[in-house]
């Protein structure tokens, strides 16, 4: 009965070392959740979905500061801009897959005059459009594009009496957004030249007309296809910087945006 009763003694003890991890397989378990996690982020990054926050007013009131936005990586396909710094500078040429941008589509391209920054814009411009904007109004291939007033308050930063907001539709059925001009329809960049849109290139504007550095300056001018990272799809969080900076998670609760979160990008 001693013998017995020692056998199963020992085999416990040996279930028991089994069943245990030493600290160096517990680090090594540890290790390879994270960089199985790691793993999977990049290849949402690279391949299928990036988020991007938005630090400009430039595209309001479609966009505020403090906006963190989804850019789908998919329909463009992928290109050196589509990869993370530092591999958007590797001398990579062309795109794979994918199709091309339409008018009125809010993109996300690599600036190119500007250290590579990334820019977020609309596309108002295809390969082969000539572009003018007259009085505030854009015009496209010679016609003016739909333009309606809407009696509703602009999103300037300060007080702007000549502030305007439209309903802005692209032509042949395309779609339709909201714009704003803080400075009326004769400020800078209001009035240009008739500007042909190269191939293998888009035009681009900001939503807030009167406060965007895009395509109407020489800052961004055209945008080659190779440089667009991708399509703005959705609100995915939402911070009001004049309530809470964004490291100040105590204060997010009264500083979140709750509204916006979840909404398309139009």
């Amino acid at each position: 009965m001693a013998e017995t009763s020692r056998s199963v003694g020992m085999e416990n003890e040996t279930l028991s070392d089994e069943g245990s991890m030493t600290a160096a397989e517990e680090a090594w378990d540890i290790i390879k959740t994270v960089l199985i996690a790691v793993a999977v982020t990049l290849l949402l990054r690279f391949f299928l979905i990036q988020p991007f926050n938005i630090p400009s007013g430039s595209m309001k009131p479609t966009l505020l500061v403090g906006d963190f936005i989804l850019v789908d990586k998919i329909d463009y396909g992928y290109s050196r801009a589509s990869l993370i710094y530092p591999l958007t500078r590797m001398p990579i040429e062309g795109r794979l897959f994918g199709d091309t941008p339409e008018r009125g589509e809010v993109v996300v391209f690599k600036n190119q005059n500007h250290g590579n920054r990334d820019y977020i814009k609309r596309v108002v411009g295809l390969p082969g459009d000539e572009i003018q904007v007259i009085s505030g109004l854009l015009h496209i291939n010679g016609e003016p594009v739909q333009r309606e007033a809407l009696d509703v308050p602009a999103l300037c930063d300060g007080y702007a009496p000549a502030a305007r907001v439209y309903r802005e539709t692209m032509p042949d059925g395309g779609p339709s957004y909201v714009i704003q001009e803080c400075q009326g329809d004769n400020y800078i960049y209001d009035n240009t030249p008739l500007i042909e849109v190269p191939e293998g290139h888009y035009f681009m504007m900001g939503d807030n007309r009167d406060n965007s550095l895009d395509s109407r300056t020489s800052t961004v001018r055209f945008v080659p296809y190779d440089q667009i990272v991708g399509r703005a799809t959705r609100v995915a969080f939402s911070v009001d910087g004049s309530e809470a900076r964004l490291w100040q998670i105590w204060k997010w609760p009264g500083a979140i945006r709750y509204g916006r979160i979840t909404d398309r990008v139009e």
